[in-house]
């Protein structure tokens, strides 16, 4: 009798028996190439949704530090394929058109380092011209914005759902330049409640009631309820000002003027909404407001209350002077949408808040460029995307040291900016990345960040939010159902003896 072989490593498939030889279709034949053609492998299949295992929460790990959760900087792949209007361009010109955030010496000394690779080969020479089905994939040293350290607190857990109380700061999902500073990545690390699915998103400044399904059934179940708008939800914030006794029933419709920044307004080309306000105090200065959204449109509360002249106390985006000297009230703002964008982004930087908005400069100057774009990243939605990357692009994340540098307003401390391949060439010389300038948390253990010879961001030391910026005074108390209703406890800012 033969000896057993050994046992397949784990991960590894097994090589097939005689039978299954024979039953297994043949592979397909390659066609064959022209001299110098380069070959593209067909397009791997991609599994639907967004599915987090293990290695993908293993990254990187969380430390605390003056009340805020932060994420050590760790190394991460973007990939993608080709768009369509990328084939019969260079990379090199790709790179220039479409990724600015970087200079072409950034991309040239990340070719060098191995960084950039085509079809899983390494990228050598950026003049190389793409073809449909190119896949790309570029690492990156990827720093994320703190959140609050305030934690997330289960409410429900059953057979069938979780949910949550999420504190304010936090996405609800990866977006942008959030990956483990979301709900999905802590409750899978410090929950252990994996593959969840969302049924229902609150903005990343909302806090309240938040509910996961465990199961696609009962996913779609939800979906089919909020679809028919048989779920009925009940907000609370603080608002500025008295607001009227009465209830006030507000219809405007919402148009929203930046995918990418985050920014809607009242339109008459907008969706139709319509939500319903009750005040339950005023205390002298503000009001708080029981709010019951009729419809589901991005912003709908805030936009809402901005245009009733009545913003919420600490809305980061719509109780801004930017908007006017009536902040947006009855929907007068006298600026076209590229003037208000770029009079965000000012009063952001002078207060050196963009942290606060939680996506980087890069992402805010060319909201103008870019202004239909619904991801927030800053690049066009692909037409698939690896479902353990969610976001698409070769490169992003990085500030821009030289605009930083001559920004006198600023607080950050960026080095020189590296704009020529000589400064690069420099930096790659250097020893292997190693840890960051040590840190003492308030438990007084240091903290080792990874520094990267490439990265722009390791180069430069920003202001930290203070958990009071990372908090907005609009909660989700309550979501009813046809079977079920979930509430959480009214937060301490919206109680009647509450003060500031």
């Amino acid at each position: 009798m033969a000896e057993p072989g050994p046992a397949p490593i784990a991960g590894e498939e097994e090589e097939p028996g005689p039978r299954d030889k024979e039953e297994a279709a043949p592979a397909p034949k390659k066609r064959r190439l022209a001299a110098g053609e380069r070959y593209v492998p067909p397009p791997r299949k991609l599994s639907t949704g967004v599915s987090f295992r293990a290695e993908h929460f293993a990254e990187t790990s969380y430390y605390f530090e003056g009340g805020l959760r932060k994420v050590r900087p760790y190394y991460f792949d973007f990939r993608t394929y080709c768009k369509g209007r990328w084939v019969g361009r260079s990379l090199l010109h790709v790179f220039n058109t479409e990724f600015r955030a970087q200079p072409l010496a950034y991309y040239r000394a990340a070719a060098r380092a191995g960084r950039l690779r085509l079809n899983e080969e390494p990228v050598r020479d950026l003049d190389i011209v793409l073809k449909n089905n190119d896949f790309l994939r570029n690492t990156v040293h990827r720093h994320e914005p703190p959140v609050t350290a305030q934690p997330i607190q289960i409410l429900v857990e059953n057979n069938e759902m979780v949910v949550v109380d999420k504190p304010s700061s936090l996405p609800v999902h990866p977006c942008g330049r959030f990956r483990h500073n979301t709900v999905i990545f802590i409750l899978g690390k410090e929950h252990n409640l994996k593959e969840l699915h969302t049924i229902h998103r609150l903005d990343r400044m909302t806090s309240g009631v938040l509910m996961f399904a465990k199961t696609i059934e009962v996913s779609k179940r939800i979906d089919e309820q909020v679809r028919e708008r048989q779920l009925e939800k009940e907000y609370v914030c603080r608002v500025l000002g008295e607001f009227p006794e009465h209830e006030v029933v507000c219809e405007e419709p919402i148009l929203v003027v930046s995918y990418k920044v985050g920014v809607c307004r009242v339109d008459p080309k907008g969706k139709f909404c319509k939500t319903i306000f009750q005040r339950l105090s005023y205390n002298g200065q503000t009001s708080v407001v029981r709010c019951l959204p009729r419809t589901g449109r991005t912003h709908q509360i805030r936009v809402h209350l901005q245009y009733l002249g009545h913003p919420i106390v600490n809305d980061p985006i719509y109780n801004m002077e930017a908007w006017g000297p009536h902040r947006g009230k009855g929907g007068k703002i006298d600026k076209t949408d590229e003037e208000l964008l770029k009079a965000l982004v000012e009063e952001h930087r002078s207060k050196q808040s963009l942290d606060v908005l939680g996506i980087s400069e890069e992402d805010l100057n060319s909201s103008v460029e870019n202004k239909d774009c619904g991801n927030s990243s800053g690049c066009p939605k692909p037409a698939q995307v690896d479902p353990v990357s969610e976001n698409s692009c070769p490169a992003k994340d990085t500030k821009d040291p030289e605009r930083d540098a001559q920004d006198p307003q600023r607080n950050d401390k960026a080095a020189c900016p590296l704009n020529s391949d000589s400064d690069l060439e420099t930096l790659e010389t250097k020893k292997e990345p190693g840890p960051c300038e040590n840190r003492d948390g308030p438990t007084g253990e240091e903290s080792s960040e990874e520094k990267d010879p490439l990265c722009m961001e390791c180069r430069i030391s920003r202001r930290d939010p203070s958990p009071r910026e990372l908090v907005m005074y609009l909660h989700a108390l309550r979501y009813k159902g046809a079977e079920f209703e979930y509430c959480s406890k009214m937060p301490q800012w919206a109680l009647e003896d509450w003060e500031e």
